[in-house]
């Protein structure tokens, strides 16, 4: 069985404040944003240990937050079965893409560390890829950063088994992706700051939720997320500046001020069109 966990960090156990997440925010305190990498290398480490155990024959780590480079590459779990990607666009041979190693060998899809979407009320953190996005829809659906992570996996037919991250996290991938798997480690106080289960505590919980993915998986007991071909992906933005630069880089079809809108033909193109990101990528420029 091949698993791939991509971790976000927001909604990583023990970490509750903005400073420990958005460390490129002026004013920012390194050492804040250390002991931050710190908990989420712990989160992955048993995460991984856990999947392992359960039968794990192949397992990727792929670190996505803010581009990845937030796991402590000397700390993580070192294991024949693993593979590590320290950022989420990489080489897979000679292709650059998002994700490498998620293709049709993968068995299930794990969601960890995660916030909820843009416009949550009452949510730590809300967001959808970027602060300058208000809604991301798919086929008419508002989805959030999972909603378009799933997505891009459902090309292969990849099903979303495990979602770990903040309450309000879980709760929108119970709404939106039947029979996953959650594991609720934080709630949020306020935008800024949430608090939840001490970071053992959630480590334990989300260990025997990745166990209960795993055997749900091996069952088949949950379908992958394929929206309806060619779909119809809407980006609404804060401001109508936003919209317009977004116009002159993607030439697709203004809907309203704030909005625009494109046509698919694959599930994996979701943002390609507008964040560049996708398969199939161009070399990096040097």
């Amino acid at each position: 069985m091949k698993i791939f966990m991509l971790w976000d960090m927001e909604g990583a156990s023990g970490i509750f404040t903005r400073e420990h997440l958005w460390y490129w925010e002026e004013g920012a305190r390194e050492e804040i944003a250390q002991e931050g990498r710190e908990l989420l290398t712990a989160d992955v480490n048993s995460a991984a240990a856990a999947a392992l155990e359960a039968g794990v024959d192949e397992l990727i780590l792929c670190d996505t937050h803010h581009g990845g480079g937030n796991f402590l590459l000397d700390q993580v779990l070192s294991d024949p079965r693993i593979t590590v990607l320290p950022r989420s666009v990489g080489y897979e041979g000679e292709e650059r893409r998002w994700m490498p190693g998620l293709d049709e060998t993968v068995d299930g899809f794990m969601v960890m560390g995660h916030h909820a979407k843009a416009g949550t009320k009452d949510a730590f953190l809300p967001h959808t890829q970027t602060l300058a996005w208000a809604d991301f829809r798919i086929n008419g659906m508002s989805v959030g950063e999972m909603g378009i992570e799933i997505c891009y996996a459902g090309h292969w037919d990849i099903p979303p088994i495990l979602a770990q991250g903040t309450e309000l996290a879980c709760r929108e991938a119970e709404a939106q992706f039947p029979g996953i798997v959650t594991a609720a480690v934080k709630h949020a106080v306020s935008h800024d700051l949430c608090a939840g289960l001490e970071p053992a505590a959630a480590r334990q919980l989300t260990a025997q939720k990745v166990v209960e993915a795993i055997e749900k998986a091996r069952a088949g007991q949950i379908k992958p997320f394929k929206p309806a071909l060619p779909m119809t992906v809407a980006v609404q933005f804060k401001t109508v500046e936003g919209a317009d630069a977004a116009v002159a880089k993607s030439g697709a079809p203004r809907v309203d001020e704030y909005t625009i809108e494109q046509r698919i033909e694959r599930q994996c193109d979701v943002v390609k069109w507008l964040a560049g990101h996708g398969r199939n990528m161009p070399p990096r420029r040097t």
